[in-house]
C-alpha cells in the first residue's frame, strides 16, 4: 500500500507514466526498486526518475493513509479487489482512488454519470435534478463533479430519491471545492453516497486536475448524461472522454438560441442518445440491468398519468391555478403572476409559500418562482 501512495505522490509522475511503470515492472514496489536505467529507458522525465530514485515520498505515504483514516477515508490501489472494475478497464486508470462514504455499494450499483454547465439555466438545473431524481429511484448510482450548476443539481436530485450518488473531486479528500458545497457533500454521505479523488490530501483545485477528475466520472460509469454545455464546455471533454471509455453518451436537446445549448444539442447531432425521460437512459444499458428496470415499467409508461394529476389532492383553486402558470423552464416574477391571476399580492404570496413548502415550486431568484414538477 505504501508504495503505491508514494508512487501517485511522486512529482511529475502521472497516471501514463504510472502505467508505463506498472507495464514494466509489475508493481509500485518493483519500480523503487528500478535502476535509473532502467528507468531512463522508459524515457520518463528526468525530474519524474529523479523522485522516483529519491523515494521521498515514502516516508510521507505512511503519514498520508493515517491521515486519510481519520477523515473517515480509505485508499483503493488498482491492483486491489475492491477496485472499480469499470475504472479499472479505461487506458492509465489512477493507480490509487481516495474514497469516503458508503463507496463499496456505489461501486457495486449501475453508475452513470451526470455532468453539465456551472452556469446552467433554470431548465437545465431542473432537468438534472429531475433525471438524477428519476435514475436513483430505480437503483441508478449518479455520477457528477460537485460542481456548481449542473453536478450540483444531480447529486441534489439524487439525495432528494434516497438514492445513492457519488461527488468525484479534481481536489485532495480534505479540501472540499467549490467551498459553499461543503454542507452537500456532508448530505451525499449521510444518504449512502461517497466522495472519490485520485489526488492526495491537501492537492487545491488547480485547472489541470479537472481533466482526470472527468476521465474517473466517464470511467466510473456504464453512460454520461449531458444535460447543458456550451461550446467549450468541459462537459463536452466529458462526452468525448466517455466515447474513447466506450461507454454510452447521452444529450438533453435544449433551446437552439441558447449557448448553453450548443453542446448538447452538437453531441446529438453527432450520435448521442436523445434524452427526455429517465427511460431514455435506462434503455441504452447493458441489458441484464435495463431488463430488471424496465418490464415493470412498461404498463405504467403508456398509462402515463396527466402531471397535474400528480399534484396534492388539497391544493387549493388558487394554488392550482398558480401552479399551472409557472414553468420549468423559466421562472417569471411575482408581479407577472398578480397580472395574470388578479390575486391580491399577499394572498398570492401565501399560496407560493405553501407551494414551496410542498416542494412544487422553488424561487429561484427573488421573487421569480419555477416548478419543481
Amino acid at each position: 500500500m505504501r508504495d503505491w501512495i508514494s508512487l501517485n505522490m511522486t512529482p511529475f509522475v502521472g497516471p501514463r507514466a504510472s502505467a508505463k511503470l506498472l507495464q514494466r515492472f509489475g508493481s509500485a514496489e518493483n519500480v523503487f526498486h528500478a535502476t535509473r536505467s532502467e528507468l531512463e529507458s522508459l524515457r520518463l522525465r528526468a525530474e519524474a526518475i529523479d523522485s522516483i530514485q529519491n523515494k521521498e515520498f515514502h516516508d510521507k505515504a505512511e503519514a498520508e493513509l493515517e491521515q486519510v483514516k481519520a477523515l473517515g477515508g480509505d485508499v483503493l490501489i488498482l491492483d486491489d479487489g475492491s477496485y472499480p472494475f469499470l475504472l479499472r478497464e479505461i487506458s492509465d486508470p489512477p493507480i490509487t482512488l481516495y474514497v469516503r462514504g458508503n463507496w463499496q455499494a456505489c461501486f457495486d450499483a449501475p453508475c452513470v454519470g451526470v455532468v453539465g454547465s456551472r452556469k446552467c439555466s433554470t431548465y437545465g438545473e431542473n432537468a438534472s435534478q429531475m433525471l438524477s431524481r428519476d435514475l436513483a429511484k430505480e437503483g441508478i448510482c449518479i455520477v457528477s463533479g460537485l460542481a456548481r450548476g449542473i453536478d450540483s443539481a444531480a447529486h441534489r436530485g439524487t439525495i432528494e430519491a434516497g438514492g445513492k450518488t457519488i461527488a468525484v473531486l479534481g481536489t485532495g479528500l480534505d479540501n472540499i471545492y467549490p467551498k459553499e458545497n461543503a454542507r452537500l457533500v456532508e448530505e451525499i454521505l449521510e444518504s449512502g453516497g461517497a466522495i472519490v479523488t485520485q489526488f492526495p490530501l491537501g492537492t487545491p483545485p488547480l485547472r489541470e486536475n479537472f481533466p482526470y477528475r472527468n476521465r474517473v466520472i466517464s470511467g466510473l460509469s456504464l453512460g454520461v448524461l449531458v444535460v447543458e454545455a456550451s461550446e467549450k464546455s468541459g462537459s463536452l471533454i466529458t462526452a468525448r472522454l466517455a466515447t474513447e471509455q466506450n461507454r454510452e453518451v447521452f444529450a438533453v436537446p435544449g433551446n437552439i438560441t441558447s449557448k448553453n445549448s450548443f453542446g448538447t444539442n452538437y453531441l446529438i447531432k453527432s450520435g448521442a442518445k436523445l434524452v427526455q425521460q429517465w427511460q431514455d437512459v435506462v434503455n441504452e444499458l447493458p441489458t441484464d440491468i435495463s431488463s430488471e428496470i424496465l418490464p415493470p415499467k412498461i404498463k405504467k409508461t403508456v398509462e402515463e398519468k396527466p402531471q397535474a394529476e400528480l399534484l396534492p389532492a388539497d391544493l387549493t383553486e388558487q394554488e392550482l391555478k398558480i401552479w399551472k402558470l409557472l414553468s420549468t423552464d423559466e421562472p417569471t416574477h411575482v408581479d407577472d403572476l398578480v397580472e395574470k391571476t388578479g390575486y391580491p399580492v399577499g394572498d398570492l404570496l401565501m399560496s407560493l409559500l405553501g407551494l414551496e413548502m410542498r416542494e412544487l415550486i422553488r424561487e429561484v431568484t427573488a421573487k421569480r418562482y419555477a416548478r419543481k414538477i
